[in-house]
């Protein structure tokens, strides 16, 4: 096996994703949870970049208090760069472009609550869902970090699109209606400025809709450093649906809904578990990064016949019992 997987001394730090293990049993270590800020975190559990195929391990802290997971030493803004890159765009980049529903259901969440108005997506990457809204009663924007990937989008929604941190966005206070970030919260170094930073920019009575993979989700607990969703070390901070409440009100939001849903990457996770076999036999495939190599047809037929029978069992019990992959929650701001 790879060096890059837990010792046998530190096999026990990843128990308590299971819920085994209670709080005063993880190993204590130096650093202060970035939402509560008073509470030392405890060792929760360390993983490589598995996506890349990366050997560097990083170290993950968990909250006793709000039960946040957070990365403990990540790398430095200037160098995280390094652990994107054009691989990481095409593959997310094919995930949105490749999936209308989503957006459709997205776009009834918001309707719940707004028909129209000034929406801002946040990390809007190419624009796939402010497009999905053009023509429509909205007066679109977003915020993207890649300026090639901004114009792709603007270009796209003709929203205005603002390049650069979130945090560095000229917007006034009380600008928007609703602000919307998918699979973008967990990538920022500072979550509750983030958090305190839309809280602002929305008006009265706005909503921020926001989704984020949940550190409690059965896969998460199968599978420990080898689940998809940790995405070391791109994922700086890992919510379970505990924590995030607790971010949001701590800066002044009230909870209008908030739930997991299904969200499987059963398949990458299984496929970073056997890839770690593999190469400890000596046998090497490319990353996920990289591409998926061709598979042999006993293989695609097994992958699908689980797709279509106990994965959607396993994830639809996961979900109702609130162990979805995915949290989905609306923020109102009062």
């Amino acid at each position: 096996m790879s060096q890059s997987l837990l010792t046998e001394q530190d096999a026990n730090i990843a128990k308590p994703t299971g819920g085994t293990l209670r709080d005063s049993e993880f190993p204590i270590a130096p650093g202060y949870c970035p939402v509560c800020r008073t509470v030392e975190g405890r060792i929760f559990l360390r993983g490589p970049d598995r996506f890349h195929h990366r050997p560097d391990t990083y170290e993950l802290l968990r909250c006793p208090a709000c039960t946040l997971v957070w990365q403990a030493d990540p790398p430095k803004p200037a160098e995280m760069h390094a652990h994107y890159g054009a691989d990481y765009d095409r593959f997310i980049g094919f995930g949105g472009d490749s999936s209308p529903e989503r957006w459709r259901e997205r776009q009834r969440a918001i309707s719940r609550y707004k028909t129209g108005g000034a929406l801002l997506d946040l990390g809007c990457s190419t624009g796939s869902f402010l497009a999905s809204l053009k023509g429509q009663s909205w007066d679109l924007h977003g915020v993207e970090i890649s300026a090639p990937t901004a114009k792709i989008a603007e270009a796209r929604s003709c929203g205005e699109i603002f390049v650069g941190d979130v945090l560095d966005a000229p917007f006034q206070s009380e600008t928007f209606d609703v602000i919307t970030s998918f699979d973008v919260l967990e990538h920022v170094y500072e979550p509750r400025e983030v958090l305190s930073k839309v809280h602002d920019w929305l008006k009265p009575g706005g909503i921020y809709y926001t989704l984020v993979p949940n550190i409690n989700a059965w896969e998460a607990r199968i599978f420990g450093s080898y689940w998809y969703g940790l995405e070391l070390p791109r994922h700086l901070s890992h919510f379970s649906p505990q924590s995030l409440r607790s971010l949001a009100e701590s800066v002044g939001f009230e909870v209008a809904s908030l739930a997991t849903h299904r969200n499987s990457a059963f398949i990458y996770s299984a496929r970073y578990l056997y890839d770690d076999l593999l190469r400890g036999m000596g046998i090497s495939r490319v990353s996920l990064a990289e591409g998926k190599p061709a598979n042999p047809w006993w293989w695609r037929a097994t992958r699908k016949m689980f797709r279509l029978t106990a994965l959607p069992l396993f994830s639809g019990l996961a979900s109702f019992a609130g162990a979805g992959e995915s949290i989905h929650a609306v923020f109102r701001k009062g």
